[in-house]
């Protein structure tokens, strides 16, 4: 097999977060039910669909989830997203994904079917926000979006315990790899957005050396991320040492 270009992995990288920019608008417009997007931590999955929120109509109700979540605390925050037009996005709130409860509720809202009822038959009584009652049953009509480290291909592949309900939910939901696997699609990536206006403090020489620091110590950064990119140029604003600052504070010994 040909190795990329660095060429090769830019285009790559951007052909796909601009599906995924794409992708969100159509669950912001009501024409997607369901998207999950996959992708290493830190590199701008969250930012790319929070900034298109952000840039949507006012009228638009959504919510971001982020941590833990109790499957009754999902029933709930379904509800309160029912109606049409409504975005409920999961970041980094992987748990769902690990309980059985959860994923038959998420299996439900992501469904193709013409009418998608979520029910929960318990004793249980949910209540909202104005403390009245939540019915056993309801109709969901919004959309989902998942925000994930998580692998799905991967996991799928090594018949993970999770696969069958990962298979399930790829069935009905769009799902978008960003397709950055190493530590090279990670740096093209720090520096596409970079050159899109990160470190914009900087001059034009400081984010070059930004890079060229990133590119040099590509196995020995704590990380890979636009976070470490922020970081470095912090340390490279205006000091003439700052690459000892950079190697003590952000390299492994």
């Amino acid at each position: 097999m040909t190795k990329e270009t660095v060429s090769q992995i830019k285009e790559r990288i951007a052909e796909r977060f601009d599906i995924l920019d794409i992708l969100t608008q159509e669950c912001l417009n009501g024409n997607s039910r369901a998207l999950i997007v996959s992708g290493p931590p830190g590199l701008g999955k969250s930012f790319t669909v929070e900034r298109r929120l952000k840039e949507s109509s006012n009228e638009l109700f959504y919510s971001i989830v982020k941590g833990y979540v109790r499957p009754t605390g999902l029933f709930t925050m379904l509800y309160k997203h029912r109606n049409k037009g409504d975005v409920l996005v999961f970041d980094d709130a992987d748990t769902i994904f690990f309980d059985d409860t959860s994923l038959n509720l998420l299996k439900t809202v992501c469904d193709t079917t013409e009418k998608r009822t979520v029910s929960w038959l318990s004793r249980t009584n949910f209540k909202d926000e104005d403390n009245e009652n939540i019915p056993k049953s309801f109709d969901f009509e919004g959309s989902v979006i998942f925000i994930t480290n998580l692998d799905f291909d991967a996991l799928i592949a090594k018949s993970h315990k999770l696969a069958p309900h990962l298979k399930a939910l790829i069935s009905r939901a769009h799902y978008i790899d960003l397709g950055m696997k190493s530590k090279e699609d990670y740096v093209v990536r720090i520096q596409q957005v970079i050159e899109n206006g990160l470190l914009s403090a900087l001059n034009e020489s400081e984010r070059e050396d930004v890079t060229h620091f990133l590119k040099s110590n590509i196995n020995k950064l704590r990380e890979l991320s636009l976070r470490m990119a922020i970081k470095l140029g912090a340390i490279r604003r205006g000091k003439s040492d700052w690459e000892k600052i950079a190697r003590v504070t952000c390299c492994k010994n």
